[in-house]
């Protein structure tokens, strides 16, 4: 075992992956983290006396936070929905702190100064914004030690890999990354912007096809059973403080997301419209109790993902579809680790748990593949594991005995400024 400073593996170390849909948080060496909750906060300006308390943070700007699936979900006069998060980096650096402070008094319960921070990050984060990180978690959270560590890498630990094509597809993009030895290849990097927030999108459109109003569950106070395709019967509450637009809209999201993962379905081989006529219809109801059954929708929608081609909306259409986002990534590297990349591509990511979306990409990647390459398609069939692989990853790491002498320690820090996440995390 390691000696040093934490001695063992008894470290109590604390992982966080923070994703543009959730962020997860707990100790390193349990199987499934703390806290899993929504990135997104609703902001509020405050003019009045204090509010309430749900889970509220409040800091210098006069802003409060309400934050965490319960408090979110309350319809509140003038709450503005933001995230801190864009395009994968901490960009809102005040609802960031807003969502440490949470993490710490209400899912870890201790104090932030005894516990070493491991945290992801994306592949592609700017060294300012990881200089910032850095500064932050030592001077405002006082922390013991630190280590950055890029989420492909952590879901190629968790899957027991150093090297392999990570496949990530999550809320915002679908990116195929390269890892070679615990190492990302930034060369190799693909981005899409089809993903989740795309199918929604989708869906959303096709509900405005077909009439349908998604009415939030925050709006019903009482519903009627009523016959297939009919229009719904509900009562609207009363009461309702003016929420804003971009609260609604998350409500909203909210409904469609749950259609999503319980209608679709990803075609076993390209969109074919006598196919789909066929496909066993399924029935879904809406909360406001408009039910309907849903047949070749099921397959059109998710069809974007893997042949963006024919998807209206999407004007002068360069978007990759996912087969080609890993082939055009595998392409991009050495000849020699290609190899060793087809064989061991590491599928993860909240969006890719719609039904059939490993059975299509196995499909399209062995027609693509060259010949001589031997294809491996690694997804783990728990859900859990496919949303939470970047914390699982970072829960083994942070837990190994030989990972003690990486951390950045508060000692190290204090002599070599924030320059040392540079030199420390690669």
């Amino acid at each position: 075992m390691s000696g040093g400073v934490y001695g063992g593996d008894e470290v109590g170390a604390l992982v966080f992956d923070i994703g543009s849909f959730s962020i997860r948080a707990g100790y390193a060496g349990e199987d499934c983290p703390k806290a899993d909750f929504p990135t997104s906060l609703g902001a509020h300006v405050e003019e009045e006396g204090p509010a309430e308390m749900g889970s509220e943070q409040e800091n210098t700007s006069g802003r409060s936070f309400y934050l965490d699936t319960t408090a979110l979900h309350v319809p509140r006069a003038g709450v503005e929905l933001i995230s801190p998060l864009k395009n994968g980096m901490i960009e809102e650096w005040e609802g960031f702190q807003a969502i440490m402070d949470h993490v710490y008094s209400k899912h870890i319960k201790s104090e932030p100064s005894l516990h070493p921070v491991l945290m992801s990050e994306a592949p592609w984060n700017s060294r300012a914004n990881r200089e910032k990180l850095t500064e932050l978690m030592f001077e405002h959270y006082n922390i013991p030690a630190f280590f950055l560590c890029k989420t492909a890498v952590l879901t190629a630990f968790a899957n027991g890999r150093a090297t392999g094509l990570v496949l990530d597809s999550g809320a915002t993009h679908t990116t195929a990354i390269p890892v070679h030895d615990g190492y990302v290849l930034q060369q190799g990097i693909v981005k899409s912007p089809l993903a989740g927030d795309f199918i929604t999108m989708q869906c959303r459109e096709m509900f405005q096809e077909m009439n349908i109003e998604i009415i939030p569950p925050y709006m019903i106070a009482s519903k009627e059973a009523v016959r297939e395709g009919a229009s719904p019967i509900w009562t609207k509450k009363d009461k309702i403080p003016p929420v804003t637009k971009s609260w609604h809209t998350y409500m909203c999201n909210e409904v469609i997301q749950d259609f999503q993962a319980s209608v679709l379905q990803v075609s076993d081989s390209p969109y074919d419209e006598q196919v789909a006529a066929q496909m066993p219809t399924l029935h879904y109801e809406m909360p406001s109790g408009y039910n309907g059954d849903y047949g070749a929708e099921r397959l059109r929608i998710p069809e974007g993902l893997f042949d963006p081609s024919n998807v209206k909306g999407l004007s002068g259409n360069t978007m990759l579809g996912v087969g080609h986002v890993v082939t055009t990534s595998i392409g991009m590297c050495d000849i020699d680790i290609r190899p060793g990349l087809y064989g061991s591509v590491i599928v993860t990511g909240g969006n890719t748990l719609l039904q059939g979306f490993t059975e299509r990409l196995n499909r399209e990647l062995s027609q693509k593949a060259p010949p001589s390459m031997r294809l491996k398609l690694i997804a783990s069939s728990s859900s859990m594991e496919r949303r939470f692989s970047p914390w699982i990853g970072g829960s083994i790491l942070a837990s190994l005995g030989t990972f003690q002498q990486m951390w950045i320690s508060k000692q190290e820090y204090d002599e070599g400024g924030k320059q040392s996440v540079e030199r420390k995390c690669p």
